[in-house]
């Protein structure tokens, strides 16, 4: 079996990978990273975001090997010395989370969005650059306050 090594969290990782071998499994099943889920297996739900190397992607539909030597950052790696990423506070602050299942997915596409288009984002932006995330519990209105409180919080 082949061999992948990339940094997970700042951390350098490496383990034997079946070259079928989604990136999600790998960080699942290899590392244990759990907080990254998987909803559908296709690419619709959202729920495997990741960032590799600065940008989001949806790690079910991706190989572990086509990632060697990258940098990933998942759910488990936003917090710092204890202390919830802006954008999860607001998560938690805004009631932006029902069930929670969705919830690492859409706040990992929320930094990606900030990251890409500012912070400050008005509903229509913020309601569009969710489209690839699917939540089955709630009608989007505190997701999109949330992740609106979070990006104020990130420029600070």
């Amino acid at each position: 079996m082949p061999k992948v090594s990339m940094t997970v969290n700042g951390k350098a990782v490496s383990g034997n990978v079946d070259s079928r071998t989604l990136l999600v499994q790998f960080l699942r099943e290899t590392l244990r990273l759990t907080g990254t889920h998987v909803g559908c297996d296709t690419s619709q739900c959202g729920c495997c975001v990741v960032h590799v190397n600065g940008s989001a992607i949806k790690s079910c539909t991706t190989l572990a090997l086509s990632h060697e030597g990258s940098t990933v950052t998942t759910i488990e790696g936003l917090a710092q010395d204890g202390k919830l990423h802006p954008m999860q506070e607001a998560f938690r602050e805004n009631h932006g989370l029902q069930c929670g299942f969705c919830t690492p997915g859409m706040i990992m596409t929320a930094v990606d969005i900030v990251h890409r288009k500012g912070n400050k984002l008005d509903e229509q932006t913020i309601r569009h650059e969710l489209e690839g995330n699917i939540c089955r519990c709630t009608g989007y209105h505190n997701i999109v306050k949330a992740v609106a409180a979070g990006a104020e919080a990130m420029a600070k």
